[in-house]
């Protein structure tokens, strides 16, 4: 009794605070409006260069695809301006945010409120990133680990046995291997954001996103494409992943019934449809969050439940010999749930105390490192050999497993418009912002609304993903494949080289050897990893789907 009143009087977190961290989560994943591009001339001339960028753009009329919410930057207060004089500085006004593009974006102009604002850089050395200084909205190294954790621990771990299943111990090996590689190129992403001040000496922060690394790797337009079609084909993956795994969890809810997997993915694919009218952030930021802490007590029964079979555990069935045909599909699959490199400069330029990023990274995946090694592990030596591709179908009482499924496809349906919104800016910005940035017009009215054929378009996106769910009903299978294409290029190849190309000159004969181990192991992941996913489809194909 004494712990039920402890833990009555246990005080819980305002509710503004649990929105604030819905809002984080739901932001991390969107691609930022525009590349930073250090303004030259005075603070007096950029402030006057601004009025009249934002008297231009009112007079022209905003398209409307500017009126509405993107703001992608990760915990970015799009709105917040802050003094320096209050901090004790010149009394001039500063952008206090940080931009992240993935791709190129020519405007010099942040939203507010619906309107176009001119940029204000702030005054002093040319030489420092405008996100060096402090943002207007900061997280401390919890709020990060928080949402580095909720980006590598999601709904995706319940095929993790199913890696288990075709790697035995070598797959727990490799999710506990590749944690650490992927900690390890996160890190040194970030020291590629900074530079030493030929001033000073000092290291300052000098670019401010995976894009404008890959810009000075790979050129302005190559490195610019290169990340947004890499993150454009992840993001569409995902969406079609979320889609399978539906049909997947409703077919194994009721096996006799009269639909199958594929029947059940377009059953889904009416309630997707309606998130075409999506225009903001705000509307997904909630669910987001409240869909994070539903997995977790999912999880946390799926493993209560494993740990009440321990006595019939298979702990011989867990095997030393590796499965070559499959074993590359598990490892594609392991990268695949890892994969966080792609916000982490934006991550890293909003702490409050930047010193603390390599702990919280390191923290972060360490926990999930053990929890995804324990899950897989526990949860194969539960159902063994008769491991699915989706955790839950394994389970044996059909009301429990009906309950869990419903909830994880509940979850599905509202993870879907994260991805599915970040694609569909970044189809926007490439190709719908009107002559002459590009060949098509705006979808957006000038009151904001979607025009009727820009509606159809975001409706067309989720249509094609749908389609593609259907044509390709293997979860596993799919995400390895992803996990093998841009899995390893943005968590293995990439950082490695970009830390390489800027930093080569820094660095000792050791490290320089272990980033193109990493680049080795990349390779040899992605192209092994492919070329069996794609053998495994194609055979996947011939037979023909169990049901």
């Amino acid at each position: 009794m004494s712990f039920i009143a402890k833990l009555k009087a246990t005080p819980l977190p305002p509710l503004r605070n649990i929105l604030n961290v819905a809002v984080q989560t739901a932001r991390q994943q969107i691609p930022e409006r525009k590349d930073y591009e250090q303004p030259p001339g005075s603070t007096a001339q950029q402030h006057h260069h601004s009025q009249q960028a934002q008297h231009k753009a009112m007079e022209a009329g905003m398209d409307g695809g500017d009126t509405t919410e993107m703001s992608s930057n990760p915990f970015r207060n799009a709105g917040s301006w802050t003094n320096d004089g209050e901090d004790g500085g010149d009394g001039e006004y500063r952008n206090e945010y940080q931009s992240t593009s993935f791709n190129e974006y020519d405007g010099r102009y942040q939203q507010t409120d619906g309107f176009r604002q001119g940029s204000i850089a702030s005054e002093g050395s040319s030489f420092v990133c405008e996100g060096e200084g402090g943002g207007g909205c900061k997280i401390d190294e919890f709020q990060a680990a928080w949402n580095v954790t909720n980006a590598i621990q999601g709904m995706f771990i319940v095929s993790l046995p199913f890696a288990v299943l075709h790697g035995g111990y070598w797959a727990i090996v490799a999710m506990v291997g590749i944690a650490h590689i992927c900690c390890y190129t996160g890190k040194v992403l970030v020291q590629c954001l900074y530079e030493p001040d030929p001033a000073t000496g000092q290291m300052v922060r000098v670019r401010d996103s995976y894009v404008a690394i890959a810009k000075v790797c790979f050129g302005p337009k190559l490195g610019a494409r290169a990340v947004s079609i890499a993150q454009l084909i992840e993001l569409l993956m995902t969406c079609i992943l979320y889609v399978v795994v539906c049909g997947d969890l409703l077919a194994g809810t009721y096996p006799q019934g009269s639909f199958d997997s594929r029947s059940w993915m377009l059953f889904v694919g009416i309630f997707l449809l309606p998130m075409g009218f999506l225009k903001s952030l705000k509307m997904v930021s909630t669910l987001s969050f409240w869909c994070t802490m539903s997995h977790i007590v999912i999880n946390a029964v799926i493993l209560g439940y494993c740990l009440l079979q321990i006595g019939d555990w298979g702990w011989s069935k867990v095997r030393f010999s590796i499965d070559m045909e499959n074993f590359p599909i598990s490892l594609g699959v392991i990268v695949f749930s890892y994969t966080s490199q792609i916000f982490l400069p934006t991550l890293e330029g909003n702490m409050i105390d930047r010193s603390k990023f390599n702990w919280m990274l390191d923290w972060s995946h360490i926990a999930a490192a053990v929890f995804k090694a324990g899950f897989g592990y526990i949860c194969f030596l539960t159902f063994q050999n008769d491991t699915q591709q989706v955790i839950t179908n394994n389970l044996h009482s059909q009301g429990f497993k009906g309950m869990v499924n419903f909830f994880l496809v509940i979850k599905a349906l509202l993870s879907y418009p994260l991805p599915y919104y970040a694609a569909c800016e970044l189809l926007e910005r490439n190709f719908f912002r009107g002559p002459p940035k590009t060949k098509f017009p705006t979808i957006w009215n000038l009151d904001g609304e979607l025009k009727v054929w820009g509606l159809g378009f975001r409706v067309g996106v989720i249509v094609s993903t749908i389609l593609m769910a259907i044509f390709i009903p293997h979860f596993s299978i799919l995400m390895g494949f992803i996990g093998s294409f841009t899995g390893t290029m943005l968590s293995f190849i990439w950082p490695c080289y970009f830390h390489i190309k800027i930093k080569g000159h820094l660095l000792d004969q050791k490290e320089i050897a272990k980033d193109y181990l990493i680049i080795g192991l990349g390779v040899l992941f992605g192209v092994i990893g492919i070329y069996d996913s794609g053998n495994a489809l194609i055979n996947a194909f011939e037979i023909g789907l169990p049901f």
